[in-house]
Order: structure tokens, then C-alpha cells, then sequence
């Protein structure tokens, strides 16, 4: 799997259900393959995990690739919310059997879900592709019942800590119609690119701009409100060293990265922002 835009659109114009699933599951690689990735698992290690590693990823990653498919179908006929959730639900399953147990991608399913059927559905309103159009589907189509379930008491270790912290849930996030991912994250790439950046540098650049935003309840969950503060700071001061473009950026993320094995800290909801990153890219949706 290339960690480039290895094609465009169909012969039709448009995107196939087909090719938006294999776009969401080239994103999960494009963001397995970054390295360094501050605590989080990748070719090279396994960040601050004991319980997984690159190949649990990839087992997972093979599990899902007809999720991404079915969702994005069902985003084209404009399935209420119920259907996606179930979808859903249904992927998380598979992941769990084919990784023994292990959570490698809940969030993922979660959001690059999302953004697969809201991908679909733009193209079915007849709407060019766009970060605008896909979040504008997203919150027409499914955002009261996002509001809803949001609202809805949690039951994951990072819905519960996000709860215990007065942090923004991911389930929140959604409802509010993804603002890290779209007003963070995307203009980051945007940016980075502008400025000549490229493959791992620019991922990278994203990686740590969205790090430095976004409530990430794994961090909360791991290492309590000090853990996401600490992450944060760690963030920004790589930033105001000159982020990613700078000469030593690289051993400077290495150290970070190292910083957060120590504490068992790591970053999924990041993790899950870099991979929706590279699927819009991917999908030609960033300028």
C-alpha cells in the first residue's frame, strides 16, 4: 500500500461506494505507516501499547475493508442514523475477532464511517466533493442523531473520562460536525503543503497540529487531565520550534515519542484525525 494518492475518480466522474471504502482503508495505512507518532503504534514499534502492534493493525485493518464499502453505500441512499450505527457495530465486531479482543480501530470505524457515507452522500445530492460539502452532508443528514446520541450516558473508558474531565467526546465532536478535523487538521494540511511539505513531514506537521487542539479522551483516560496537558504542551512546543519543516524535526518527535512511552500515553482520537485527514486527501477533497 502506498502512503501517496495512488488514484483519482472513476471513469464516471465520481467516486464509487467501492473506491470510498478503499480510500478510508488506505488512510488507516497512510497513518499506521507515520513514524514518529508520538506513543502510538507503528512499523517501528508499538508506542505505548503492550497489548498490540503493527500486525494486530494490519489484521484489523483487512477486517474492515468491507465496512467502509457498506457504509458508504448506505451513506448514498441517505440511511438514517440507526443503519450506520448497526453497520457500525457490526465492524467493531469483526475487528474485535480478527485482533483477538484488542481495540485497534473503534474510533476509526467510528469516524471514518461517518465521513465514507457522508462522502457518498454529497456525491448523491450532486454536489462537488469538499471538506465544506462532506461536513454540511454529515450534520443534514445525521447530525440531530448525533445530537442525540451524544447526549446519551457513555460507556467507553474514553466517553467516560472525556465525562469525568469536562472534555468534548468524541461522540461530541461528531455532533458538532467534526470542528478539530475540519478546522484544524485540514487547513493544517493545506498549509503544510503550501510550504513544500510532504509525506511523513506533512502528516507529521498535522499529527501534531491536531495534538495540540483536540480534547483527546484516550489522553485522558491514560494519563488523567495532566496527561492531555502535558501531550498538548509537548505539542506546542514543537510547533513554536518549527514543527515539521525544520531540519532536526524529526529527532526532536522521536524524543516526544519516547516522552510519551514513559508516561503510557497515546493519542488515538489524534490518531483517528490523521486518518480522516488522509482520507479527504485522499479523496482529492483538500487543496
Amino acid at each position: 500500500m502506498s502512503a501517496t494518492r495512488p488514484f483519482r475518480k472513476s471513469i464516471a466522474g465520481v467516486w464509487s461506494a467501492a473506491s470510498i471504502g478503499r480510500a478510508a482503508t488506505l488512510a488507516l495505512y497512510d497513518e499506521l505507516a507515520l513514524a514518529p507518532k508520538p506513543g502510538l503504534v507503528s512499523f517501528i514499534d508499538s508506542g505505548s501499547h503492550d497489548d498490540m502492534d503493527a500486525h494486530t493493525f494490519m489484521r484489523s485493518l483487512f477486517a474492515l475493508r468491507s465496512y467502509f464499502v457498506r457504509i458508504a453505500e448506505l451513506g448514498s441512499r441517505h440511511a438514517p442514523f440507526e443503519q450506520l450505527e448497526r453497520c457500525g457495530i457490526d465492524a467493531e465486531s469483526r475487528m474485535l475477532a480478527a485482533t483477538g479482543g484488542v481495540n485497534t480501530h473503534r474510533g476509526a470505524i467510528f469516524m471514518l464511517g461517518l465521513l465514507c457515507a457522508a462522502a457518498a452522500a454529497v456525491q448523491a445530492d450532486g454536489v462537488p466533493l469538499s471538506p465544506g460539502t462532506l461536513r454540511a452532508a454529515l450534520q443534514r443528514h445525521w447530525g440531530n442523531a448525533l445530537r442525540q446520541r451524544s447526549a446519551r450516558p457513555p460507556r467507553l473508558p474514553g466517553g467516560i473520562a472525556a465525562r469525568r474531565h469536562g472534555l468534548r467526546s468524541a461522540s461530541e465532536e461528531a455532533a458538532l460536525g467534526m470542528p478539530v478535523l475540519f478546522e484544524t487538521a485540514v487547513p493544517a494540511w493545506s498549509d503544510a503543503r503550501s510550504r513544500g511539505l510532504a509525506g511523513t513531514r506533512l502528516q507529521l506537521q498535522v499529527f501534531f497540529e491536531t495534538l495540540a487542539e483536540l480534547d483527546d479522551s484516550n489522553l485522558a483516560h491514560r494519563g488523567g487531565k495532566e496527561g492531555l496537558k502535558f501531550a498538548r504542551e509537548q505539542a506546542g512546543a514543537f510547533l513554536l520550534r518549527g514543527g515539521a519543516a525544520r531540519a532536526g524535526a524529526l529527532d526532536d518527535a522521536w524524543a516526544i515519542h519516547r516522552a510519551f512511552v514513559t508516561r503510557r500515553l497515546s493519542p488515538g482520537g489524534c490518531a483517528d484525525t490523521l486518518s480522516a485527514a488522509c482520507f479527504l486527501d485522499r479523496l482529492g477533497a483538500i487543496a
